[in-house]
């Protein structure tokens, strides 16, 4: 059974930073390519950001880019944003999943995790 469990999400002030992760069980992940998505309270699950299965190549949604950076351990079957300078706006709840190639769109992933809130409020 694929499992994807996401973790690292919290409260943080505007500007601050946060790290999630996401360890996977069940896949040989570095077959994957693996995306990070997020969903705010009444809106459609957005894309974030994506990475290749060994990590030669990453995409960025246009509101994330500059401030995001996504990257994989492989060998720890563990991926991770890096969200840097963190605004009101990117309040969500925020899933990990894994395709076979690097897409944007959500039906282009074959698993999802169960997502992790990251609130950005003063």
């Amino acid at each position: 059974e694929v499992q994807l469990v996401e973790s690292g999400g919290g409260l943080v002030q505007p500007g601050g930073s946060l790290r999630l992760s996401c360890v996977a069980s069940g896949l040989t992940l570095s077959t994957y390519a693996m995306g990070w998505f997020r969903q705010a309270p009444g809106k459609e699950r957005e894309f974030v950001t994506a990475i290749s299965p060994i990590g030669r190549s990453t995409d960025y949604a246009d509101s994330v880019k500059g401030r995001f950076t996504i990257s994989r351990d492989n060998a720890r079957n563990t991926l991770y944003p890096q969200m840097n300078n963190l605004k009101p706006e990117d309040t969500a709840v925020y899933y990990c999943a894994a395709a076979k190639r690097v897409v944007s769109t959500k039906s282009g992933y074959n698993y999802w995790g169960q997502g992790t809130q990251v609130t950005v409020s003063s």
